[in-house]
């Protein structure tokens, strides 16, 4: 009996450490497109800088980037509130013996991955 309680103990150790780990990756990823974002943002303004130097009454066209930048911060944002949501409901279900998986937030990833994909492609085409 004792050595069954033992085993039990066990798998919702690992059940559990299995769940914080998948948390972390999902924040690894958040905290990725809001780096990625920043980058983005920063290299835009690098960019008017050099070309207000060079063309001092020139437009630019860097209004996209930014937008894309910000919105990549928004969604790493987004993402993090949606893991640790994530997190906690199956810390609940696991406590309860009633695990049901929820393909939500990797399913919102994979989405704006592929329209912003789509997005991209269809952006460089038309600059070809």
């Amino acid at each position: 009996m004792a050595e069954h309680k033992e085993k039990n103990r066990v798998g919702k150790t690992r059940e559990y450490l299995a769940n914080e780990r998948t948390f972390l990756a999902w924040i690894r990823t958040g905290i990725a497109l809001m780096g990625f974002g920043f980058i983005i943002v920063k290299f835009t303004l690098f960019l008017r800088e050099i070309s207000l130097m060079l063309e001092p009454e020139g437009t630019s066209s860097a209004e996209y980037s930014e937008l894309v930048g910000v919105i990549m911060v928004a969604l790493g944002v987004i993402i993090a509130v949606l893991a640790f949501i994530q997190y906690n409901n199956h810390c609940r279900n696991l406590d309860i013996d009633t695990f049901i998986p929820s393909p939500k937030l990797p399913m919102f990833i994979t989405l704006i991955i592929l329209s912003g994909g789509i997005i991209l492609v269809l952006y460089l085409i038309t600059i070809i």
